[in-house]
């Protein structure tokens, strides 16, 4: 059986409007601070007591906006946050949103 491949959109293909999206909604927030403090992590360990097809939803959506990168490895679905594109793409943008998310926590 070959390895699941991903589709992801080239850095440059990177929209401002599908990035804003994806990090509107504060499940998917949620996973971007815990990819950036954590690095990568297995998908299943951003939502353990969520159901499989709200993870999955979730992961897709972030994937496709170009947030974060996804890899298969073995039975693990590896997700990591596309740190360095989106800094090159749009400077600052990640780290204001986490700053701002930040925040709101305290």
């Amino acid at each position: 059986m070959p390895p699941r491949t991903y589709e992801h959109p080239a850095t440059d293909e990177i929209a401002i409007p599908r990035v804003l999206f994806a990090l509107s909604e504060p499940l998917r927030l949620n996973m971007v601070r815990m990819l950036a403090e954590r690095g990568e992590v297995d998908s299943i360990d951003l939502g353990p007591d969520l159901p499989r097809s709200t993870l999955t939803h979730h992961t897709s959506l972030l994937r496709e906006s170009g947030v974060v990168f996804v890899r298969a490895e073995g039975r693990k679905c590896m997700i990591r946050l596309r740190d360095e594109d989106l800094e090159a793409r749009f400077p600052g943008l990640l780290g204001t949103v986490l700053a701002g998310y930040e925040d709101d926590d305290a």
